[in-house]
């Protein structure tokens, strides 16, 4: 391997921890197009994406300070000619070149004095984009070794992309022309006016300390959002920790949190810490707040206010730097009103509120984009090889259902589609209830909206959507719970909640 491969290979073994993680995209993207000029010598690089809907190009990340983006005719200009091609193109000198567009350089004010470009290309070898570098420094002239070089990094940059839920926004606006382009944070998908002010606090809020409440249904995708909220912040090279109050017996959830010292129980033979001091320096996940005994709770206080605490059985003092983001499916007003949730916690939790909504309230583009995602996943994972299409009739079927169980469910579902099929994905492959042509596709485990009036407060609705479930299979908890989109213990919490018992 010559010395230059070698920097190339170094330049994408640095940046591929970035691919699987919640991250800003246009971060993502910005960090590839800085390393890939970097290692290629070259002052200038742009990566362009092919925009199916208008028949351009459009730059997504560039060294690009005098315009916000730049838009190219398929066939217009040499990443335009790349585009179409799928040739490499390389312009030692663009005085004269037919392929060299001016314009650009008009607009900037930038002399472009030499260009190197490549295509991007799926699995199938279909183009999508064009990576671009200007103006090699020292020699002045990209030479045939910096060609290999760059296309080199071009299909390693194309692997990477593909894991992304990006690309899978491509291949979905290829099929789908008349829908443009939408995301923001890998693996989160959506375009939707609700999804997008969810965005914008995201953004704002990730590169700060606040403390962010996650509010939603089960099955919205808090964990997701918690996670690209630690991943664009200055702590996301440090530890992200999650603790599921739900999932835990309210005896050891205190133990979970803050550790404990050695002979604190019975068994406690050594000191063992807990998530807050395994998260030193990162963020701790707080999942399903709601269910944190009262004695707990001020504990958590502690930590939010002094950022100390104290393990089970101890009396030392133990300093925490840590950021919290907790998430709750409960109406936590509603249980400051009953004395069940400290008044105090709950203003300190909430500095910055995000509330997620669920999936039938997103609109049938996103719930076609998430579908098609999961289907896409789902065919890598189970090695189905083509990936199968989604029929007009299971798009039908898959926008005229509620979703009581939300993205959860909807991935679920796309999941054993996939499975099922044998080519197209139809409406005979969709794990959904029958319903009569022509009536409204609605699971009859949801339970009937509550009429207007003073009744339909949020834990009723709750609270009638659960026991309908419950009815409908026939008091079996675990079915009840993966229809619901919650665990078991969750499903035994709320049971009790309601004065009932648990079903047999």
């Amino acid at each position: 391997m010559t010395e230059k491969a070698r920097d190339a290979s170094r330049v994408l073994l640095s940046v591929g921890g970035l691919v699987g993680r919640e991250v800003n995209l246009d971060e993502f993207l910005q960090t590839l197009v800085d390393r890939v000029a970097a290692s290629m010598q070259a002052d200038r690089g742009t990566l362009y994406l092919v925009d199916p809907a208008k028949g351009e190009l459009f730059s997504r990340a560039a060294h690009l300070p005098e315009l916000k983006q730049i838009r190219l005719k398929l066939g217009q200009g040499v990443a335009g000619h790349v585009a179409v091609s799928g040739e490499a193109v390389n312009v030692p000198d663009p005085k004269g070149e037919r392929r060299f567009n001016p314009e650009i350089d008009k607009l900037t004010g930038y002399r472009t004095t030499s260009l190197l470009a490549v295509p991007l290309r799926d699995r199938q070898g279909l183009v999508y984009g064009v990576l671009q570098v200007l103006n090699r420094r020292g020699e002045g002239r990209f030479d045939e070794a910096d060609q290999a070089r760059l296309s080199e990094l071009a299909d390693e940059i194309s692997t990477a992309l593909q894991a992304t839920s990006l690309f899978q926004e491509l291949q979905r606006a290829r099929e789908q022309p008349q829908s443009p382009v939408g995301y923001f944070f890998n693996k989160v998908i959506g375009d939707s006016a609700p999804m997008r002010a969810i965005y914008r606090v995201v953004q704002k809020a990730a590169g700060t300390d606040a403390t962010v409440l996650i509010c939603g249904e089960s099955g919205t995708g808090k964990e997701l959002f918690a996670r690209a909220l630690h991943v664009n912040s200055r702590r996301r090279a440090l530890p992200f920790v999650k603790v599921d109050c739900a999932a835990l017996p309210a005896s050891l959830i205190e133990n979970e949190l803050f550790g404990h010292e050695r002979g604190a129980y019975t068994g406690a033979d050594q000191r063992q810490e807990g998530k807050f001091e395994a998260a030193h320096g990162g963020t701790v996940f707080v999942d399903e707040i709601g269910e944190l005994p009262l004695a707990v709770q001020g504990k958590l206080l502690r930590v939010l206010q002094d950022r100390e605490l104290e393990r089970v059985g101890g009396n030392e003092t133990v300093s925490v730097d840590v950021r919290i983001v907790a998430a709750t499916n409960r109406d936590l007003a509603r249980m400051v009103a009953e004395g069940k949730f400290r008044e105090d916690l709950y203003y300190r939790i909430k500095v910055v509120e995000l509330l997620l909504p669920p999936l039938r309230d997103r609109g049938a583009d996103d719930l076609e984009r998430l579908a098609r995602h999961f289907v896409a996943a789902a065919a890598k994972k189970h090695r189905v090889d083509p990936v199968p299409k989604l029929s007009a009739p299971a798009l039908g079927r898959l926008t005229g259902y509620r979703w009581p169980g939300n993205v959860r469910e909807l991935e679920n579902c796309m999941e054993s589609a996939v499975v099922l099929c044998e080519g197209e994905i139809l409406s005979e492959h969709l794990p959904l209830p029958s319903h009569e042509p022509g009536a409204r596709a609605e699971s009859p485990l949801v339970a009937q909206p509550l009429a207007p009036g003073p009744h339909g407060t949020l834990a009723e609705v709750e609270r009638a959507h659960v026991l309908s479930v419950l009815e409908a299979v026939k008091g079996n908890r675990t079915a009840a719970a993966k229809a619901l989109g919650i665990g078991r213990n969750t499903l035994a919490r709320k049971l009790r909640d309601y004065g009932l018992a648990e079903p047999r």
